[in-house]
């Protein structure tokens, strides 16, 4: 399992909401301040577009995709806007296989180790820990015990840059940053001061 896209940066914005006159400038402020993985769910205003303007603009730097992709279907729809990440909030198999099968990669989300083994199983090449308000650093701990060595757990949902580093000393690979990060209405350079403190979040902690 190849944890490179997560290289240099793990942390992957999670842009819900998100409009294509926003995709560029939002887009830019993350790139400027480190980020390499973005998201646009699939549940935000015309997402396709504002994913096929990212790849066009970042996919060359940056691994550009969709988040709640929920169906085989909606995986070759990012692939044909150039998308090259899946995002579940859950664990179907089938979908993950379809991803893996389009050359995507694929991040499913897993709320016990049971969704783990399975999706891993399926090709998962990181586990979404989601929501991971109900999957504190002790319970990532054990996981992180029985799941095969190497296994990519990012955790999603109410991450910010005060809580990241429990996590990351629990065994996390990386987070899913949403609303904390960007949110609709919060322009270029407010989200651009929000990836800063969490890139220098990241960069803080201290594993020794």
């Amino acid at each position: 399992m190849s944890t490179a896209w997560l290289q240099p940066l793990p942390l992957v914005a999670i842009l819900r909401g998100l409009t294509p006159q926003d995709a560029l400038p939002v887009g830019a402020a993350l790139f400027d301040a480190g980020f390499r993985v973005i998201e646009v769910p699939l549940n935000s205003p015309q997402p396709l577009e504002s994913i096929a303007l990212l790849a066009r603009e970042f996919g060359d730097r940056c691994l550009v995709g969709a988040g709640t992709v929920l169906t085989p279907e909606q995986v070759a729809q990012v692939k044909n806007a150039g998308g090259k990440l899946i995002v579940m909030p859950h664990g179907d198999t089938t979908v993950i296989r379809a991803a893996k099968a389009a050359g995507l990669v694929c991040t499913p989300g897993v709320a016990t180790p049971t969704e783990a083994f399975a999706a891993l199983a399926a090709g998962a090449d990181a586990l979404k820990l989601f929501p991971a308000e109900q999957l504190p650093p002790p319970v990532l701990k054990a996981w992180s015990s029985v799941l095969p060595k190497g296994t990519a757990l990012l955790p999603v949902g109410g991450i910010t840059p005060d809580n990241m580093g429990a996590y990351r000393k629990a065994g996390a690979a990386g987070f899913g940053i949403g609303s904390a990060l960007y949110s609709p209405g919060i322009d270029a350079t407010e989200t651009a001061r929000r990836a800063r403190a969490f890139v220098d979040g990241w960069n803080s902690i201290n594993l020794t």
